[in-house]
């Protein structure tokens, strides 16, 4: 069955959904999808934990508070089994050939 998420951060922003993984399973997805949505410019991210169990939220928050590409994270006050992720600016460099 297809999930139907009605939150507009979920519809507007890139979305990850981590409901099925595991405790050591999340952590490559969540590394690279904010590193994928930092090269592409985007600077706000949306990960689904969930509600219920708070292994995956808190694994989620120890993940973000490390890393560097995060600026700021908080959960999402219309739905408590998001965290509205905002990622650094990205730095352009200019190779002169």
């Amino acid at each position: 069955m297809k999930k139907v998420y009605h939150d507009p951060f979920t519809i507007k922003f890139p979305h990850l959904d981590l409901h099925g993984e595991t405790y050591e399973t999340m952590l490559y997805p969540l590394e690279m999808f904010i590193k994928d949505n930092y090269i592409m410019g985007n600077n706000i991210i949306v990960i689904i934990h969930g509600r219920h169990g708070f292994v995956l939220k808190n694994r989620t928050y120890e993940l973000l508070k490390i890393n560097k590409l995060v600026k700021n994270f908080y959960i999402n006050s219309e739905n408590d089994g998001e965290t509205i992720v905002e990622l650094c600016k990205r730095k352009w460099f200019v190779v002169l050939v």
